[in-house]
């Protein structure tokens, strides 16, 4: 017996649950002196993480270096799964069973995390301070709109609607990373503003100058720079030299600055792997395009290999059909034909509904009937184009005592108490930063704008942050907490602290303050533990202040997340927020013109594209059943020309009468609990279209 225990473990092919596409993806190049650029083009389902993960482990079992491989993924959680995968290949490979140590990935990550950690490393050749911070979104905004403010269009506001802080950083953002120009992006995306376009334009070089004094960067910096190195001629090379193999993975959600990094990085393309699914390109509202996957095959000087992934692992087959058809009549795309072995007799429904309060009630009943079929709540998703379409749904949850989470709760780092702990933590890591240190001080009790302003301006030229401050003369009530605070600021300041003893002593000085500001403050001082507990897995307060606004946990414990008292809960989500993810029911509500596509993304034919995918990825979430729900007619509350009325809605233009026949037709009608589902007959379903085509008219 012992010596059979004794004997060495035989390695098993560790890419014998690869198809053929998918081993060839793997293998592309292997052994080669250049390899070439390749797109795998990953159908929903398909196994796209799998592939690149046992494309990673090739990669290191032929040979290649760890430490010179560039994984960009699109949050941090999936590098590390990617190289959780790659590890668990290179031991079936090696023969150990999971004995032996884990793959390190170190260059692996996203695209802005990346992008910071070179930034940090270039900073002295780029004309950056190497301890700069970066700002999230609320900051950004906030900042520009202290800009607005002091160059004077805040007065402008009063007289001509002068756009917002946040639609202005919306255009700044949009102009940065799509690399069009301002006068573009105002005719294409935010037409009401283009009458501001010179104005827009001051107020920009006046963010930009007012970063550059603070010594901070926002995220559309941290790609803007690297995309500048990428290009520059010395740079761009030094660069590209620093990997053998670029790694992307969802290309299809990239923006025009990433692909000109990977241009700029690689011009011949030689080692860089990118997969994506054009299909699922649906982020263009952040500046994604398609344009990327689609022309990356001729983007480099070396023309990319293309290698389809078709086979689905998710879905049963009449959904595949269904939503190969929808996507079928896209203009522009990488063609290809979902098919799976996992067969099934049910068809997707289209389910004809009167009215949205129908609609609730029926997509209740179908969740209860589920479930007693043995589906749990978790297994169910709701989806829907906007968050507000699933109003009167939640209302009927809540009648039914139905319990369910919703994606897109408040974020971690949009909560104040947070905002305030990390603003003291940037205060104190970049002085200059005028952003962080007003609202630090204004939560010491008596200081206002006012007395901020003067502190910060005197601060800002003094050579001594320290000494400023304890030299300031705060108001009279303010003097206890105002030395308090100077006590914090100083031993914050002292060379030799460690890290996270910072975050505790921030901890410690600002709970009072929290006690003082919420009345939910015990609720609130678990988010500010969670905090110090996520710092403590950083190696300084520098690395921890970029990661945790690159990549933030998804929401805090007192506004989002699960049911604290059920264990079962149905998903409610929008089509954007449910990508990448699956469940064995999907409802897709609303699919009707108006709703999907949305009116408000009509304006032209990339627009109504883009939401012709939407419908594709809602439809692709499903594994076994899927329904999409049609209300007839909607209620319209309080129109100022009209009054309330009711207006009819037309099935959705994506699903055309020739692609019925992947449909099971039914219609529902709720009279006092007891409902009827039978097929629609052919003149009310043509009496109904014709109707709602005049309404919409």
């Amino acid at each position: 017996m012992s010596a059979v225990l004794d004997q060495p473990v035989l390695p098993s092919d560790p890419f014998a649950s690869l198809n053929a596409e998918q081993r060839a993806a793997v293998e592309h190049d292997i052994g080669a002196e250049l390899v070439r650029p390749l797109l795998v083009v990953a159908g929903a389902g398909s196994g796209k993480t799998n592939t690149l993960a046992h494309r990673v482990a090739r990669l290191i079992q032929s040979g290649a270096d760890p430490q010179r491989i560039l994984l960009l993924t699109f949050s941090r959680r999936a590098a590390g799964e990617m190289g959780q995968r790659a590890s668990g290949v290179l031991q079936r490979l090696l023969g150990r069973n999971g004995a032996g140590s884990p793959i390190t990935l170190p260059w692996a990550g996203t695209f802005h995390a990346i992008g910071a950690r070179l930034l940090r490393e270039y900073a002295g050749r780029i004309g950056l301070d190497e301890s700069f911070t970066i700002h999230d979104r609320g900051d950004s905004e906030d900042l520009m709109g202290m800009v607005r403010h002091e160059i004077g269009l805040s007065n402008t506001a009063m007289d001509r609607r002068f756009p917002l802080k946040g639609t202005c950083l919306s255009i700044y953002s949009r102009v940065v990373n799509s690399r069009a120009p301002l006068e573009e992006v105002l005719q294409s995306t935010f037409p009401w503003c283009g009458e501001w376009e010179g104005q827009l334009k001051t107020l920009f070089g006046a963010y930009v100058d007012a970063k550059q004094e603070q010594n901070v960067l926002d995220y559309d910096d941290l790609l803007l720079f690297w995309a500048e190195m990428a290009g520059d001629p010395v740079l761009g090379p030094e660069l590209g030299a620093l990997f053998d193999h670029v790694l992307v993975d969802e290309y299809q959600d990239t923006n025009r600055l990433q692909a000109a990094i990977l241009t700029g990085m690689k011009p011949g393309g030689e080692g860089v792997v990118v997969v994506g699914d054009d299909a699922q390109s649906i982020y263009a509202f952040r500046g994604a395009t398609i344009r990327n996957i689609l022309d990356f095959p001729n983007e480099f000087t070396r023309p990319a290999q293309v290698i389809t992934l078709e086979r689905n692992y998710r879905s049963t087959q009449p959904i595949l059909d269904a939503s190969n058809a929808v996507i079928a009549g896209a203009l522009e795309r990488h063609a290809k034909t979902l098919w799976t072995d996992k067969a099934s007799g049910a068809k997707p429904q289209l389910v004809l509904i009167p009215d949205e309060a129908e609609q609730a009630r029926w997509v209740c009943n179908r969740i209860l009937e589920h479930r007693e079929a043995g589906i749990k709540l978790t297994q169910q998703a709701v989806l829907f184009r906007a968050a507000s379409h699933s109003a009167a749904l939640e209302l009927e949850l809540m009648r039914r005592n139905i319990p369910f989470v919703k994606f897109g709760g408040l974020k971690f780092l949009e909560a104040s108490h947070i905002k305030d702990v990390l603003a003291v933590l940037r205060f104190v890591q970049n002085p200059a930063g005028r952003l962080a240190g007003f609202r630090t001080v204004q939560l010491i009790p008596g200081i206002g704008q006012a007395t901020a302003t003067r502190l910060l301006d005197a601060a800002a030229q003094a050579p001594d942050p320290v000494a400023a401050l304890e030299g300031f003369a705060p108001p009279a009530r303010s003097k206890v907490d105002w030395d308090a605070f100077c006590v914090l600021y100083r031993r914050l300041r002292t060379p030799g602290l460690r890290w996270p003893a910072d975050i505790e002593l921030v901890k410690q000085w600002y709970l009072p303050h929290l006690e003082r500001l919420h009345d939910d403050a015990q609720v609130r001082a678990a988010d500010v533990e969670q905090l110090a507990l996520l710092a403590g897995g950083h190696g300084s307060r520098e690395a921890f202040l970029a990661e945790i606004t690159l990549d933030p946990p998804e929401a805090t414990s007192d506004r989002a997340g699960p049911p604290l008292l059920d264990e079962d809960y149905v998903i409610l989500s929008t089509i954007h927020s449910s990508k990448g993810q699956e469940w064995k029911s999907v409802h897709v509500l609303n699919v009707v013109d108006g709703c999907i596509p949305s009116d408000m993304a009509t304006g032209n034919q990339d627009d109504i594209e883009e939401e012709r995918r939407l419908l594709y990825v809602a439809m692709t979430r499903a594994r076994e059943h899927l329904h999409l729900v049609l209300p007839n007619r909607f209620f319209i509350k309080q129109q100022a020309s009209t009054g309330d009325r009711h207006v009819y809605a037309a099935r959705t233009r994506f699903i055309t009468p020739a692609m019925l026949k992947h449909f099971e037709e039914t219609a529902w009608l709720d009279a006092e609990s007891r409902h009827l589902r039978k097929p629609v007959p052919e003149s009310i379903r043509m009496m109904v279209r014709d109707r709602a085509r005049s309404a919409w008219k």
